[in-house]
């Protein structure tokens, strides 16, 4: 039994010193209290840091979130009043085009009235050298008239005259 009891504290003491050994070497390896702390202190700074950072860059993520929106809404407004002058143009253009092609129409209408025109007066101007030469006609005719008429006036008053001779004579 003694034998026993040695071994068995033997053993115990072996046990001990293994478990001894252990904790020497678990204090060795742990952090001093005072270290622990300002690493724990260090710790929550980093945590509060990082919560702060966190928020900021959630107030940046909304702001920049709503900054978009704005700004697709500005482009959507822009898009639509770039849409609305296009239509405006458009509309435009189409009232140009018709009072282009009226005013063509108009143009082409007036270019066969001037070629119609154009005909009547050469019309009118042969009309014009006819009636000319039958006036220098007439003119040539009331001249050649005149003389045969002057011609005849004279010869009148000869006839007179010897009328006035011969009617004297006859009667005595």
């Amino acid at each position: 039994q003694l034998l026993e009891a040695k071994a068995s504290l033997s053993l115990a003491q072996t046990q001990h010193a293994l478990q001894l050994q252990q904790a020497k070497a678990q204090i060795n390896n742990m952090v001093p209290k005072k270290q622990f702390e300002q690493l724990q202190n260090t710790l929550r700074e980093e945590q509060c840091k990082t919560q702060q950072l966190q928020e900021s860059l959630q107030q940046q993520a909304e702001q920049a979130c709503r900054q978009l929106v704005r700004t697709q809404e500005e482009h959507e407004q822009l898009l639509q009043a770039a849409v609305e002058q296009a239509e405006g143009l458009e509309h435009s253009l189409r009232n140009a085009e018709a009072a282009l092609a009226e005013r063509a129409a108009q143009l082409r209408d007036a270019q066969a009235q001037l070629s119609r025109n154009k005909l009547l007066i050469e019309e009118l101007r042969g009309e014009n050298r006819r009636f000319a030469m039958a006036l220098q006609a007439a003119e040539l005719k009331q001249n050649s008239m005149e003389e045969k008429n002057q011609l005849l006036k004279e010869q009148a008053s000869a006839l007179k005259q010897l009328i006035g001779k011969i009617t004297p004579a006859s009667l005595s």
